[in-house]
């Protein structure tokens, strides 16, 4: 296996994340907007990947950030999004247009305070296994 699945992995998570009724509202984006982004919204980041092929064919492991900005007073807003973002990954039933996903797994999240205590970020950190 290759990166070949990166784009339709995150095609399918930005397709999952726009249509899921508790984050109606939210915007889901894969750059930061211009001037820092008001509000709150969920950015989709990085990723690692590792080949995870053997003798029965080819695979990928995708570990992949998705984070929660918001310039919200406190955490309290963006954590409801990130439970939100959460709860519409874990096990999602993605559907690929290159590869097959076998399962997408939380690994961790990670809050902080930007800019001074103006705005919170919230890392959440997901596995996702794809096979040919």
């Amino acid at each position: 296996m290759s990166y070949g699945a990166a784009a339709a992995l995150q095609a399918a998570i930005y397709t999952r994340l726009t249509g899921a009724p508790a984050l109606a509202g939210v915007s889901v984006v894969d750059a930061i907007p211009s001037g820092g982004g008001t509000g709150t919204f969920v950015l989709i980041g990085p990723e690692d990947v590792i080949d995870q092929s053997d003798q029965s064919g080819g695979g990928a492991e995708h570990r992949l950030v998705v984070a929660v900005i918001s310039d919200a007073a406190g955490f309290a807003a963006a954590k409801d999004v990130a439970v939100a973002v959460s709860d519409a990954l874990i096990d999602a039933p993605l559907v690929l247009t290159r590869g097959h996903l076998v399962g997408l797994r939380f690994l961790r999240a990670k809050a902080v305070r930007l800019d001074e205590g103006g705005a919170r970020r919230i890392d959440l950190s997901f596995r996702a296994r794809i096979e040919d």
